[in-house]
């Protein structure tokens, strides 16, 4: 893994990264606004990133659905199981004070 050249710093987007010795400021140009995109520019670059998109297929989006509903089921048994786990020892340490 490669070592960040300026650990705990991020330079911003646009500008760049000058270093000076300490006790010295420097001034930084401000960076030029972005171009503004068209209309019909922004809907073809909306369309072009829409073809690069990979739909699950139709077996890909059963098993995971399938899935899901075995996470869920697992889940709310555990929780059931937790809650009257609860339940039984909460009635249990009040039944003990009366």
């Amino acid at each position: 893994m490669a070592k960040a050249k300026n650990p705990g710093k991020r330079p911003q987007m646009g500008s760049k990264l000058q270093t000076a010795p300490a006790g010295q400021t420097i001034a930084v140009e401000a960076t030029e606004p972005k171009k503004k995109t068209s209309p019909a520019q922004f809907f073809s670059q909306v369309r072009a990133e829409g073809r690069k998109i990979v739909w699950p297929s139709r077996k890909e989006t059963w098993i995971t659905s399938v899935m899901v509903f075995i996470m869920v089921l697992i889940a709310s048994i555990f929780f059931w199981v937790v809650d009257t786990g609860l339940g039984f020892a909460f009635r249990y340490i009040i039944a003990l004070g009366s």
